[in-house]
């Protein structure tokens, strides 16, 4: 096959397609089904050059047919997903394929195949999580295989709280490269003692992975008369858009995934610059440099709208909009994007943000949402109506330890006047989204603030709030918290994007006597949740936020808390001001539990309230996204 790509990149058709069709032949004499895919995906790369696109059709659809095949004889879901997204090419190959036949006879079939082609692409192992999660993969294990994963999960939990606990005070480059080592040992340990466990467990031998939903599917399950899905698919030469109602689908060519990728980045630094913190910076450069950023922000977002949203502005008139974004796109916050009329200059669009005109929803894929409301039919509603875990103690020193728990309530004024945090670490995204960098958890006073304001539109006798030392993680586990339908963390989050499954929120971190106790809930334990919750509020930093694998989207938080029995999410996209968020959540918590709006509505009204009565950038009221279940 090797020969074969040499003689394609010298432009010599008919010899690569001689030396692809022997390493074809011999691929399938030995039963290789992957190598067999790859000089399929080649063959079929070579009768598109030469015009023959029925015969690429048969070889790329062959090919994509071996790959899910194989896909699914994988047990461990990252690995899963690793391989996937090595093989995304032969979609972007196989969509871009469809849509030349679309343009050549204009058979609107040919968009419904590359729609469903985009869905077997992305969020696969997301799909297969969801199926899985209702599922006890565990039962009819050997007890020796099971204490051995459940030990290794322990020893990774408590290595990546070594690890955190180091990154927060001054530490050796050595000292962290050290732990960085054991923590990667050990995660391939685990994963491998759970791909013993897969394999050893009838129930998952027996389990069937979901199907993704085709164009009629997603018009008939997925959206109504009210409702359009916007779907994305960036590639190499060209991406594009599809635009779906309850009656019609329409796609629209957008510029290659280098050029979007360029615009989105620009503009979510932009937006984000008040995150950034450059070393040696003086308060004076800060200034002018977030003043500089807000100026920028109008032009680069309007640019981005036009390039993201232009081509279908006559559909999305007036709908709800269910964004499933791909790549960078998931970095986006939608909602903030301007909405104007063709007409309008972009210099001038800044005005109206499209969610003062929409309400925005994001997915993973169509096919996700479809899971997760044949999942949750007939499931018992929870009796209790919400949870708050806010304000945990994350310090020895902290003046709740330090006067006990007679005073624990009492928010100090040394705390209160000082300046204003934001609810991340410095772990997250992140620098860009690449390590675990210095950490540091302060305390957020606001998150009082927060909690109470939610908890007072709730009677006694149905709601919880555990503030201090009772925002632990052993209430969040604790068989209590599948009594609400809607849990909220107002904390801090952190991020770990080389090991995702080590990323979570952050709670009391020490006990009523100052002794260290862990109060990291890991996404690897949220997974183990069983939630009855309509709806999970991470009320933190970049929770929405993970480590990305092509085609798969962001691997984080919100899938955790899907996993564990959630339809809905609202989570973060960057380092959110404490302050304001306490007000934000005040005002959502409103909407939904007096006024009785829909969680997704509920966010809608109140960060358009935020935005008309303060007048302040996106970065204070846009950061929020709600994923998964609109209604």
């Amino acid at each position: 096959m090797a020969i074969g790509v040499v003689y394609a990149q010298l432009n010599n058709q008919q010899k690569a397609f001689e030396y692809f069709n022997q390493a074809l032949t011999l691929a399938q004499s030995i039963g290789d089904k992957l190598g067999e895919a790859a000089n399929r995906y080649q063959l079929a790369r070579i009768a598109r050059a030469r015009g023959e696109f029925k015969e690429a059709q048969t070889q790329i659809e062959t090919a994509l047919n071996l790959v899910e095949s194989a896909r699914t004889k994988v047990t461990l879901t990252d690995v899963r997903a690793t391989y996937f997204a090595s093989r995304q090419d032969f979609y972007d190959f196989y969509i871009d394929l469809t849509m030349q036949l679309f343009r050549a006879d204009k058979n609107d079939a040919h968009l419904a195949d590359a729609l469903q082609a985009n869905e077997r692409r992305i969020a696969r192992s997301l799909l297969d999580s969801l199926t899985e999660a209702r599922t006890d993969i565990r039962s009819g294990v050997p007890p020796d295989l099971l204490k051995r994963e459940h030990d290794l999960q322990q020893d990774l939990n408590a290595k990546a709280d070594q690890q955190l606990r180091l990154l927060s005070r001054k530490h050796s480059p050595e000292q962290a490269n050290v732990l960085a080592r054991e923590i990667a040992a050990l995660t391939t340990e685990h994963d491998h003692a759970l791909t013993q466990v897969r394999q050893s467990s009838p129930r998952y031998a027996a389990l069937t992975h979901p199907v993704p939903l085709g164009l009629t599917e997603i018009q008939a399950q997925v959206l109504d008369p009210e409702t359009i899905l916007l779907e994305y698919s960036l590639g190499e030469q060209r991406s594009y858009l599809w635009t779906v109602s309850s009656t019609a689908i329409n796609v629209r060519e957008l510029p290659s995934r280098a050029e979007i990728e360029s615009v989105a980045r620009r503009f979510y630094e932009l937006l984000t610059a008040r995150n950034q913190h450059p070393a040696f910076e003086t308060f004076e450069n800060r200034n002018k440099r977030i003043a500089d950023a807000d100026s920028q922000y109008s032009q680069a977002a309007a640019a981005l709208s036009e390039m993201l949203l232009g081509p279908a502005r006559a559909e999305i008139k007036n709908k709800r909009l269910l964004i499933v974004p791909d790549g960078v796109l998931n970095y986006v916050p939608f909602a903030t994007l301007p909405s104007f009329e063709k007409s309008t200059p972009l210099s001038t669009a800044k005005s109206t943000p499209l969610i003062a005109s929409h309400e925005v929803v994001s997915l993973p894929s169509a096919s996700t949402l479809g899971v997760l409301r044949q999942e949750l039919a007939g499931r018992q509603t929870a009796p209790k109506i919400v949870a708050v875990l806010a304000d945990p103690v994350f310090e020895a020193n902290d003046p709740r330890v330090k006067r006990g728990q007679a005073n624990a309530g009492r928010q100090t004024d040394e705390v209160a006047t000082k300046a204003t945090p934001s609810r991340s670490s410095d772990a997250d995204l992140e620098r860009s989204a690449r390590d675990v960098g210095e950490v540091e958890f302060p305390r957020l006073p606001h998150s009082r603030q927060e909690a109470n304001g939610i908890v007072a539109f709730a009677s006694r006798d149905v709601r919880m709030e555990s503030l201090d030392f009772e925002a632990s993680r052993t209430m969040a586990t604790s068989p209590e918290i599948s009594n609400y339908r809607i849990i909220h963390f107002a904390t801090h989050g952190f991020l770990n994007s080389q090991h995702p499954q080590l990323s979570g929120i952050v709670l009391s971190l020490v006990d009523q006597q100052g002794q260290p106790q862990d109060g990291f809930l890991r996404l690897n334990e949220i997974y183990d949740l069983k939630l009855a919750a309509d709806l999970v509020v991470l009320s933190a930093c970049r929770t929405a936020l993970g480590k990305e694998i092509k085609g798969e989207g962001l691997i984080g938080l919100t899938r955790g808390f899907m996993y564990a029995g959630a339809p809905r999410v609202v989570a973060s996209l960057w380092a959110v001001d404490d302050e304001i968020t306490a007000e934000l959540m005040t005002k959502f918590y409103r909407e939904m539990l007096v006024r009785k709006q829909r969680p997704a509505a509920a966010l809608r009204t109140a960060q358009v309230s935020i935005w008309r009565e303060k007048r302040l950038p996106p970065f204070y009221w846009a950061g929020f996204v709600l994923q998964g279940e609109w209604k």
